[in-house]
């Protein structure tokens, strides 16, 4: 009982943290041209970071930018998709990016083997939540447009979550997406 309470409040927590980082920044009043009031000297802005789609997942793998694309290059290539579901802010994806920005084995699959998605806001289809909206989520579709529902993580009650210690387990379900792909298409 306490484990699915858990469960809920963190699912809570990374949905009020996503909704939040979609909100617009409320405007700064802007000085008055004519205004005798001393006007501050400007603090030095940080350098931007660049924003890449890969978000921080592994740069040298090829992201693609929406689903719709994503849908589309893996059917045109015949390599299996990949979606990984996650929120900027959440700490369990950020572990898990970590974790698999790490991990050589999952970079050389996602990158040689894989058309590959981030995304942190949901997508339209709906095959892409059979169990819940929950994340981080990692969803594998094969050129057919189907969501290999049969390659689910360790978890029960979420059943295409990882966690950070949940790579290996990561990198069979990629080499078993790959296997399947060629064995029955």
């Amino acid at each position: 009982m306490q484990t699915n309470l858990f469960v809920c409040c963190l699912l809570l927590l990374c949905s009020a943290l996503g909704e939040a980082a979609t909100r617009k920044p409320k405007k700064q009043p802007v000085p008055d041209a004519g205004s005798t009031a001393k006007a501050e000297p400007e603090a030095e802005a940080p350098a931007p970071q660049v924003k890449t789609l890969a978000r921080g997942w592994g740069d040298s793998i090829e992201w693609i930018q929406t689903y719709e694309e994503a849908l589309a290059k893996s059917r045109e290539t015949r390599k299996p998709l990949m979606v990984i579901h996650h929120l900027e802010d959440c700490p369990f994806s950020q572990e898990l990016k970590k974790a698999f920005a790490a991990d050589a084995m999952a970079q050389k699959l996602a990158s040689e083997d894989f058309i590959m998605l981030n995304v942190v806001h949901p997508v339209a289809d709906e095959n892409q939540s059979p169990d819940g909206f929950y994340v981080p989520r990692v969803m594998f579709v094969d050129p057919s447009m189907t969501v290999r529902t049969d390659l689910a993580g360790r978890y029960s009650n979420r059943l295409y979550a990882y966690e950070a210690g949940d790579i290996p387990e990561l990198i069979t379900n990629m080499k078993k997406a790959k296997i399947l792909l060629h064995t029955e298409l």
